[in-house]
Formats: C-alpha cells, sequence, structure tokens
C-alpha cells in the first residue's frame, strides 16, 4: 500500500498538471472528517438519498425484485459508516429476508466501526466485511453462485471520468452473474448556487478534508507540506455538469518528500486538481452503460428530486 501511495503521489506531483488521487483522502481523520462533511447543511448529497433510503424504501426492495426466500448476497461498495444503508438492512431483515451483507472498503478502521454499530443496532444481519480493492473483492466473491446485489452509493461513481465509469461498470458485470442487480445512487445535475456550496461549506470542513491529504503525505511519506501555503479551491460548471477540488498553492515554494527523495516545485495559484463530482442525466447514465451488460430497470427519486437511485439489471 505505501509503495503505491509513494507512486502516485510522484507521479501527479511531477506531472506538468498536479494530480493526486482522492481516495488517499480517506484515513482516520480524513474517514472522520468525511462523516462530519455528510452531516453539513450545504452538503444535501447524503440527505437526498437518505430520504430515498427512510421514505422509499419498499420501492427500493420492489425495484431489486428479490424473493423473500432466495438466499441473496447484499455486497456494499466503499461502505462508509453505513448510515443509508442500516434503513434497508432493518427493512430485510423486519421482512424476514435471507441474506448477507458485505460491506467492502478500503478503511479497515471505517468497516470496524460499521461492524461494531451493526452489532449493536441489527444484530441478525450476518455481517461480512470485506477489505481491499473492490473487484479484487468482487473477484474472490464470484465463486459463489448466490445471486447478488451491488450497492453503489453516494454518486462515488461522479468521482470517475465518464470513461472510466463505463469502464468500471463494464468490470462490474464481469463479476457478476446474469440476472444480478445494481443499486447506483448519482446526484443529479442542477444549478451552481445549489451544488458548488456542497464542496465550499461556511464551516471549511471540505476544506480541512482535502488539505488532510497533505498532512497524510507530510506523515507518512516525510512530506513538509504547509497547510498555511495551500488552499482548497472547489469549480463548478453547470453546463458541463462536473464540480472538481483543487489544492492551490498561494505562493512560489518547493515541497520535499523525503520517502521519495525528491523535491517539486509550485508557483503562486499553481493547482493540483484532486477530485471530480459528476453529475448526471438519464442519457447521460444511458450513454455511460450502452457497452455493458447491464440495462436500466428503474429511477428512484427523492424528494425535491436532487439525487436519484437507478437499479440495473445484469443481462
Amino acid at each position: 500500500m505505501i509503495e503505491t501511495f509513494k507512486k502516485d503521489v510522484d507521479q501527479g506531483l511531477k506531472a506538468s498538471t498536479k494530480t493526486l488521487p482522492s481516495k488517499y483522502f480517506y484515513n482516520k481523520k480524513g474517514d472522520a472528517l468525511f462523516v462530519e462533511i455528510m452531516k453539513l447543511p450545504e452538503y444535501y448529497l447524503t440527505r437526498c438519498e437518505l430520504d430515498i433510503f427512510e421514505n422509499k424504501t419498499q420501492e427500493l426492495i420492489d425495484g431489486l425484485d428479490i424473493q423473500p426466500e432466495t438466499y441473496f448476497e447484499l455486497i456494499e461498495l466503499g461502505a462508509g459508516d453505513g448510515t443509508k444503508t442500516k434503513k434497508l438492512l432493518a427493512s430485510l431483515a423486519n421482512q424476514n429476508y435471507a441474506f448477507d451483507y458485505l460491506p467492502i472498503d478500503i478503511s479497515a478502521n471505517a468497516l470496524d466501526l460499521l461492524e461494531k454499530d451493526l452489532c449493536k443496532e441489527l444484530p441478525k444481519v450476518s455481517v461480512q466485511t470485506q477489505q481491499g480493492d473492490y473487484f479484487e473483492v468482487l473477484a474472490s466473491l464470484k465463486k459463489s453462485k448466490k445471486p447478488k446485489v451491488v450497492l453503489f452509493l453516494g454518486s462515488n461513481i461522479g468521482n470517475m471520468t465518464d470513461d472510466l465509469a463505463a469502464e468500471f461498470i463494464y468490470n462490474l458485470g464481469a463479476n457478476l452473474q446474469a440476472g444480478d442487480k445494481l443499486l447506483l445512487g448519482v446526484d443529479l445535475i442542477k444549478a451552481n448556487d445549489i451544488v458548488l456550496p456542497a464542496y465550499n461549506d461556511s464551516k471549511e470542513i471540505t476544506a480541512k478534508f482535502n488539505l488532510n491529504l497533505l498532512d497524510r503525505i507530510n506523515h507518512e511519506l516525510g512530506g513538509n507540506f504547509n497547510q498555511e501555503q495551500f488552499k482548497h479551491q472547489p469549480e463548478y460548471d453547470e453546463s458541463e455538469g462536473i464540480a472538481k477540488s483543487f489544492i492551490v498553492s498561494t505562493t512560489h515554494q518547493t515541497v520535499e518528500i523525503k520517502a521519495l527523495g525528491k523535491s517539486y516545485h509550485f508557483t503562486e495559484g499553481e493547482k493540483i486538481h484532486t477530485e471530480i463530482s459528476r453529475k448526471y442525466n438519464d442519457d447521460l447514465l444511458q450513454k455511460i452503460i450502452q457497452n455493458t451488460d447491464f440495462t436500466l430497470e428503474t429511477k428512484i427519486l427523492d424528494s425535491k428530486g436532487y439525487f436519484a437511485d437507478y437499479i440495473l439489471k445484469r443481462n
């Protein structure tokens, strides 16, 4: 893991347009900050999808079209703290559905916390945590012939370019069987005054979350980034439908990273691109899945029409 981190940081910072992968936001501190972000008034995404899971739970279950007597695996990619999923798990358990819940996450800390919470809150639910890369875990689960429902919530698919999203969904299909389902949560294209504050909150928690990546490089790779000389800068173009996050150097400076034995130069105003958050509509999603093994079956909206959970079926 540390070698991959070193390689990704070096490749990103020596590029002509600097980048750092958003997956490295998530360490113990990053996990905690993201939980705070999800509770912010500006961060509508979690509330909107939670609205679906709280108020349209039966619609979700009906859309998945699984018989109560059929034993299946409910697999969640990037499970986090499970706030939304717990609503679905409780409803399935109350209706005596037979299933195992398999949350997959790169963060062992997040999985440990989730497992402890579920043991207290939903002791009857079978939980089998899976730490690691999504596709490595899915490949290991492929030998099981039980029907599968894969949850990919929170518009995490939006952190990918459209080409990568298409490849991701194609690879998901390669690890599933005909008839398996994908529940895909996506943020819908909306006006700038709704979207941008979600990535630039008044308490500056999102800024701390982004800049924590520099602290992580300092602690794990011996970097000497000075957070005071960088700032968080989000951007959103409604016509493009993509929100972008940057860490911006506020001065001319050089940063040394001892584990890499290298220094990296920054000009004043130079950006490190850390994340995209793609927003969707029906046409865009259809285009992304057109060369995959999935067909779109159901679309479930939150009460404001800001967010959608799509149910796709593996052909």
